[in-house]
């Protein structure tokens, strides 16, 4: 298999940093998947050994090509061992060496297929398979700077010299010995079809995982950190696509500027993150008891924006004192002896042709109205 294991490792510069950021913890890691590879490499190195001396039992060919090829396979993998124990990998963006690694073992495969062609399936077989691992692993450049070392390999022993290549079927042994090439070339390729699935599957796992950190990125940029309202920009956007929908549709759109009231005071009096709890409960409870349609956002610190998609200006003012009702009923005392919390609303219905910032202020006219009632009310603009 040469060093077709070498492939099973991210994509150079994809999956994984370079460069000196990278953690001791994370170098470390990947001088363990090399030294894994490099171990799988070896192992095939011996196995393919095997079959040679199995065609040496037969007489096809010799105990020397057999030890030859595995000491210059092991040498190989010894080498790039070391390069990588030494750190010198890490000097690459592919710090796995892919391209090299291939092109070294389909010229050590071509040399081996020259001066044992008596035996050359195997290391044809090999080469193959070398290149396949090969292209599912590398970049389009070093796949075609690889095809580029095959094409001129093969080009030079089949055109270049008359060497007979051998799939040795003479005796039961050298038959065994064929069929053993066969059933790991076929049984290496059915590994990288495994491989190439699992990493398919890992790469699809992936990406879900990154669409949904996106998707929370996104969340997380339109909610309020506090309350779990929308912010402010978000809230915003809302309103100005509910007043084109409204002139679009010429259905009533209203909206309501909320105050907490007193809430200075709640913090002087019980502290700042008895003040969040507030906020935090009051937006909650806003949210339960609100319309799917419906839009909540903080507008600024205690004060927050409620859109109200197709609700007139006496609808929206009996949801808000609905709500009003609900916010002051609910036991503050929990959080502390004495405590209390109120909101104060004003409530304004879009004119037509009318601005955001008209609507708004119109909006915030009204609460003003309702703070000097006496709180704990909601105005009609």
């Amino acid at each position: 298999m040469g060093t077709a294991a070498s492939f099973l490792s991210p994509i150079p510069g994809k999956l994984e940093g370079t460069g000196p950021k990278l953690t001791a913890e994370r170098l470390a890691r990947r001088a363990k998947q090399r030294r894994q590879i490099q171990s799988m490499i070896g192992s095939c190195f011996v196995l393919d050994a095997g079959v040679l001396l199995t065609y040496a039992y037969a007489g096809t060919t010799s105990v020397l090509i057999a030890t030859t090829y595995a000491l210059c396979g092991l040498s190989l993998v010894a080498l790039y061992v070391l390069a990588s124990e030494l750190g010198i990998n890490e000097r690459f963006r592919d710090h796995y060496l892919v391209a090299p690694q291939s092109a070294a073992n389909m010229v050590n495969l071509l040399a081996f297929t020259y001066f044992a062609p008596e035996v050359g399936v195997l290391f044809l077989c090999n080469l193959f398979v070398v290149f396949g691992f090969g292209a599912l692993r590398t970049s389009a450049r070093q796949t075609a700077v690889i095809w580029t070392v095959m094409v001129a390999g093969l080009a030079a022993l089949f055109l270049w010299s008359d060497r007979p290549i051998g799939m040795p079927t003479g005796n039961i042994y050298e038959r065994l010995a064929t069929m053993l090439v066969f059933a790991l070339t076929i049984g290496r390729c059915m590994f990288l079809g495994i491989f190439s699935s699992s990493m398919q599957q890992s790469l699809y796992q992936s990406g879900l995982k990154l669409k949904e950190a996106y998707k929370r990125i996104e969340e997380l940029a339109e909610l309020d950190e506090l309350t779990g309202a929308f912010n402010r920009r978000s809230i915003m956007r809302m309103l100005d696509e509910e007043i084109a929908r409204c002139a679009r549709s010429g259905t009533p759109c209203s909206i309501a500027l909320i105050d907490l009231d007193h809430f200075k005071r709640i913090n002087d009096a019980f502290g700042h993150p008895t003040g969040d709890e507030v906020l935090r409960t009051f937006s909650i409870s806003m949210f339960a008891n609100i319309r799917s349609i419906d839009r909540f956002g903080r507008y600024g610190g205690e004060e927050f924006l409620l859109v109200l998609p197709e609700l007139s200006q006496e609808s929206a003012t009996r949801a808000l004192d609905r709500l009003r009702a609900i916010i002051a009923d609910l036991d503050w005392s929990a959080f502390s002896p004495g405590l209390n919390a109120t909101f104060s609303a004003g409530v304004a219905t879009l004119r037509a042709n009318e601005s955001p910032d008209s609507f708004l202020a119109r909006a915030d006219s009204a609460l003003y109205a309702a703070k000097a009632r006496g709180r704990n009310r909601v105005a009609a603009a």
